[in-house]
């Protein structure tokens, strides 16, 4: 019996069990989070009206849930845990499906005043990550100190997650209370005055990386209005006649035509789409971010954008940069720090450029942060292939009994997947007592009592 750690439980962890599985009934394996509970994104990167995406935890759960699958969560890998040694000596095979851990920064002046955060934060917040209280800065120890106090938000960047970030800002307690978010994020939110959001992009239209169904969203939002400035959208060749553009593009530049053609409305929210301005600068009022300096760009002909010399300030008491995720080192494996992920050959670690007899990778870490959900699939299959044609090999190999017995032995106390039902219904519990449905646990302490029976 082959037995195989897949540390990460997201679905590129989930699907690379689900594929060794399926493909060899001679394989065994345990998915091993860092986090007491499954899913990963789905779980805490998926905005939570987003409810059809987030109903792929069904799919996930039926692969946790196979005979020849264990979860084993609460288990960090790496320093303070499991060494990643340790983890080669319990298994024949480790594959690594842990994603892409940090944001990038826009490294200008201003960007860590207070008021001035990741939307990776943000996302964390209202998603109820245990992790996220572990990061608070900026002299904001609560959570409502998001948007308490702002009026004006700006978002920076184009992409799908800039788009959620902003969306959640225009959400109001209505459509938010039958969601899973935390109930402190809920009342913040709907305690919100941020009434207009600039969400801001350095390129333009044709060049955005949001998808057309998550773009169209915003235009459904209730007493919310949307513009675009017609002039800014001209600026990009491809607007007038963008005929020549792959589909996804055409169709966003086309709703953009259709906003930019709309006559104004009263909204309590107004949604700005901003284009062809750089962020320079964060500009301080009264001791935290009060505006933020872009500089006008153009087309550089080349795909790219040059500076032109004049400037803009947008007012912002709130600004979330979504510039997207880079991956960070794992103690004991090679890292790229250009490309932000594992070298690799078909999902087999690379070390030196030798092939890492055990040691394998599938998910962000493997190819960088690209795709959706979806691309985790054919990535985590390729690396089972390389895995199961290697199996031979790996298997002759004996250990040293139940890795979860040893992982015991060590100290580690895994919440298996009884556990984490345990912290199904103290969410389930909560949100009823809450008038709600299932309401996020926000804390590990608040995870952990559930666990062990000690929440109601």
């Amino acid at each position: 019996m082959l037995r195989v750690a897949v540390v990460g439980s997201g679905p590129s962890g989930c699907y690379t069990a689900q594929s060794l599985v399926q493909l060899d009934n001679d394989v065994c394996v345990d998915v091993l989070d860092r986090l007491p509970c499954p899913y990963g994104l789905v779980r805490y990167g998926v905005a939570p009206d987003h409810e059809k995406i987030k109903s792929l935890q069904n799919n996930l759960r039926t692969v946790l849930e196979h005979e020849r699958v264990r979860f084993l969560g609460g288990v960090r890998i790496g320093p303070d845990g499991v060494p990643g040694a340790r983890l080669r000596e319990l298994y024949h095979a480790v594959v690594y499906c842990v994603g892409a851990a940090t944001d990038r920064h826009l490294g200008i002046p201003g960007e860590e005043l207070p008021g001035s955060w990741s939307a990776t934060e943000f996302v964390s917040w209202y998603s109820g990550h245990p992790d996220f209280p572990e990061h608070e800065r900026n002299g904001a120890p609560d959570h409502d100190g998001f948007v308490a106090g702002a009026s004006s938000a700006v978002v920076i960047g184009v992409g799908n997650v800039a788009v959620d970030v902003t969306r959640m800002l225009a959400r109001g307690a209505t459509e938010l209370s039958p969601t899973d978010i935390p109930q402190g994020a809920l009342t913040a939110l709907a305690a919100s005055r941020v009434t207009d959001i600039d969400m801001v992009g350095r390129r333009g239209p044709s060049q955005a990386r949001f998808t057309t169904k998550e773009l169209r969203e915003l235009g459904s939002l209730p007493d919310t209005e949307v513009t675009v400035d017609p002039r800014e959208l001209e600026l990009d060749p491809a607007y007038a006649d963008p005929s020549g553009l792959p589909a996804p593009q055409r169709r966003n530049v086309e709703v953009l035509r259709s906003w930019a053609a709309s006559p104004p409305r009263d909204a309590r929210h107004r949604i700005r789409l901003r284009f062809f301005l750089r962020p320079v600068e964060l500009l301080a009022e009264a001791g935290r971010v009060g505006s933020v300096r872009f500089e006008r760009t153009m087309p550089d002909g080349r795909g790219g954008v040059t500076g032109t010399g004049r400037y803009e300030d947008i007012a912002a008491q709130l600004v979330l940069r979504s510039v997207g995720y880079r991956g960070v080192p794992l103690e004991g494996l090679p890292f790229d720090a250009a490309s932000g992920t594992v070298p690799h050959l078909a999902g087999r670690v690379l070390r030196e450029g030798a092939v890492a007899p055990g040691e394998y990778v599938a998910g962000w870490i493997k190819r960088g942060p690209t795709g959706v959900i979806g691309t985790n699939r054919p990535c985590a299959k390729e690396t089972v292939m390389s895995l199961l044609e290697d199996a031979a090999a790996l298997a002759g190999r004996e250990l040293p009994g139940d890795p979860l017995t040893a992982l015991r032995t060590d100290g580690v106390e895994p919440v298996e997947w009884p556990g984490w039902q345990s912290i199904e219904r103290a969410e389930a519990q909560l949100g009823a007592s809450l008038g709600r449905g299932v309401v996020k646990l926000p804390d590990w302490q608040s995870l952990m009592n559930a666990v062990h029976g000690g929440a109601h």
